[in-house]
């Protein structure tokens, strides 16, 4: 998973209040604030009000984060969270987001023809959806035969293998755009093909075929496509977790966190929630479980907080990757190099 989405929020100073709140209805939604509210005796008001200002709004549920007097965060859950809570802490309370989210992989998802195709993006926000066409005549090859078969024919491929470049130039860009890790491509099997030969290296090694679906009808094409992006987070689960045993990489909090503060560290791998305390200073990768080592560094007033927000800060500041698994028994860590 990628922690671009919460990057952000590090870059302002707490404390900040996490809350996760459910409601059936608007009246449901505002009982539940208010009781979440009052359990934040120390949160200052302003910060309380911002947060009411959106508590409310319709969703089965919401993550919500706020701090200085403003929202930094809030985000619309597809399901209610499985416990309802609000924490006025130094860092946000992000894990339970991050495992009702899962593994958030940027990826698009593609549906080709020769008249162009429709390109939906996912990764950075909601799902955007765009289509591309380049060349809208003609297309259609006919056998009436005559002098100009062969030239019409000839303008048709044309006009295929123009769109075929406009979608491949579309692909490249959001490819590197969000940082995509997959191209799932469903489609007329010529245009597939004609797609592949102009895709550059970098959206080509990233693309998955599907074999149903079209722009007239997606059919099962969200289904495959669904399939397709469990099976390489699974691929990518079980990579992460061999090269972390091959390398013998780091395991435990001291260890993660010194792989961190040094920018070691590729992927950041959590059995789940890790609530035990650890010290943290206002540096993204000032974690320890101890106090004094902390001071060493120069942080004047440690401050205590979860394990796993801290964890999740410096992942997220140092650009590396946060993967949950039950095959962990404590977090550990797969090295750059």
């Amino acid at each position: 998973m990628r922690l671009d989405f919460v990057r952000p929020m590090y870059e302002r100073h707490g404390p900040y209040a996490s809350v996760y709140l459910s409601g059936l209805n608007t009246d449901d939604r505002q009982r539940r604030w208010r009781s979440l509210r009052d359990g934040m005796e120390e949160a200052d008001q302003n910060t309380l009000d911002a947060l009411e200002e959106v508590a409310t709004d319709a969703a089965p549920g919401q993550a919500l984060f706020a701090a200085g007097g403003e929202v930094v965060l809030a985000e619309k859950l597809a399901e209610p969270p499985q416990q309802e809570l609000a924490r006025w802490s130094p860092l946000p309370h992000v894990t339970p987001l991050l495992m009702l989210r899962g593994e958030n992989v940027p990826h698009l998802r593609v549906i080709v023809d020769h008249a162009g195709a429709e390109v939906t993006v996912f990764g950075g926000g909601s799902p955007r959806r765009t289509t591309v066409v380049a060349e809208p005549w003609p297309l259609q090859k006919t056998a009436q035969g005559g002098w100009s078969q062969k030239r019409y024919e000839r303008a048709v491929d044309e006009a295929w293998e123009r769109n075929a470049q406009a979608v491949a130039k579309e692909i490249d860009e959001q490819v590197r755009r969000i940082g995509a890790e997959l191209v799932v491509v469903a489609g007329e099997p010529k245009s597939r093909s004609l797609l592949c030969d102009h895709l550059g290296t970098k959206a080509s090694d990233r693309v998955m075929m599907v074999e149903h679906g079209s722009r007239a009808d997606h059919g099962r094409f969200e289904s495959d496509a669904e399939i397709t992006l469990d099976a390489w987070i699974e691929r990518r689960r079980t990579e992460l977790l061999d090269r972390h045993r091959e390398a013998e990489g780091p395991v435990g909090i001291e260890q993660v966190a010194r792989a961190l503060r040094e920018g070691r560290v590729h992927a950041v791998l959590l059995p789940g929630e890790l609530p035990e305390p650890v010290w943290t200073g206002v540096g993204g990768t000032q974690l320890s479980t101890d106090a004094d080592e902390l001071r060493r560094w120069g942080v004047e007033a440690p401050v205590q907080d979860r394990a796993d927000s801290a964890l999740v800060r410096a992942a997220a500041m140092t650009d590396a990757e946060l993967w949950f698994s039950p095959e962990v028994k404590e977090v550990s860590a797969v090295i750059r190099y």
